[in-house]
């Protein structure tokens, strides 16, 4: 996921103490851990902390108490999924979902965190109205004991057009008719910018929209989903801008593939591109 890039002893060194000050705090940041697979849990714990945030994302139950032993909080936790592929919008995997998601809430609300990431699985050949019932029913299964525990459920949006073939949520207007048809604040969407960039665009204004339905971003540059430097499409000041001027309060994770020799390097010039 690396591309091979090392990563330079001088990577995990901690920043100066005024480079670390000086994020602006308007937006909370994170960081995908799959995308730094060649730093353990716990480098990654003092990677993030070195570059002046406290958060890493898609992290389960196993290394939390790794997260907890440096301070670090996971920002979107996994594991009571089956995969990508078979979601909510598979009527014959509501049974599984529901014993795992159940289980997850539990591990989830215990640990002290509040988001847990899921997925629509995919079309399968089903019309997309039938997946939106089928998603809803298989969701209100859960979203009663997500309620009572504090625990906010997020559908991530992908693209099937390059990375995620046949997957159902893969334009924003599906997943905020569901949120819609689910109607609890304990339900939203994971608002991948590179996903969504890829399959309809208009970004900023479909942020603006539909804001409150969002309730956590990804972030990696298009084409390639690698850094969010000037050689991309996408203009990540101005989206990060729209984001905070919508007044969100959840994190905002990157989540690119790095191919630059310093991944840490990498990681520190995005979050600076994005703490607007």
């Amino acid at each position: 996921m690396l591309g091979g890039a090392g990563l330079a002893a001088s990577s995990l060194l901690p920043a100066a103490a005024d480079e670390v000050a000086a994020l602006k705090g308007n937006l909370k940041h994170s960081v995908a851990r799959w995308t730094f697979a060649n730093q353990s849990v716990a480098q990654l714990c003092q990677t993030v902390k070195s570059l002046g945030f406290a958060a890493i994302d898609l992290v389960g139950p196993n290394d939390w108490p790794t997260l907890k032993a440096h301070g670090v909080y996971s920002s979107m936790c996994n594991g009571a999924e089956l995969g990508l592929d078979k979601g909510f919008a598979g009527r014959q995997f509501h049974d599984e979902l529901v014993q795992r998601y159940t289980r997850h809430i539990d591990l989830v609300a215990d640990a002290g965190y509040r988001n847990l990431i899921c997925f629509s699985g995919n079309r399968n050949g089903m019309d997309p109205l039938e997946g939106l019932s089928n998603a809803e029913a298989g969701l209100k299964r859960i979203l009663g004991h997500a309620e009572k525990r504090g625990v906010l459920l997020v559908m991530e949006l992908l693209n099937s057009k390059v990375d995620h073939p046949d997957y159902l949520c893969d334009h924003s207007a599906w997943g905020v008719e569901l949120c819609k048809r689910i109607g609890s604040e304990h339900f939203g969407l994971l608002y991948d910018i590179y996903h969504m960039q890829i399959m309809e665009g208009d970004v900023i204004a479909t942020i603006r929209q539909h804001h409150a339905t969002f309730k956590h971003y990804h972030t990696a540059g298009v084409p390639g989903r690698h850094e969010l430097g000037d050689d991309q499409e996408l203009n990540y000041p101005a989206i990060c801008r729209a984001i905070r001027e919508t007044g969100f309060q959840g994190y905002l994770a990157q989540e690119f593939m790095p191919t630059a020799a310093d991944p840490v390097r990498s990681l520190r010039e995005a979050i600076r591109l994005c703490d607007v």
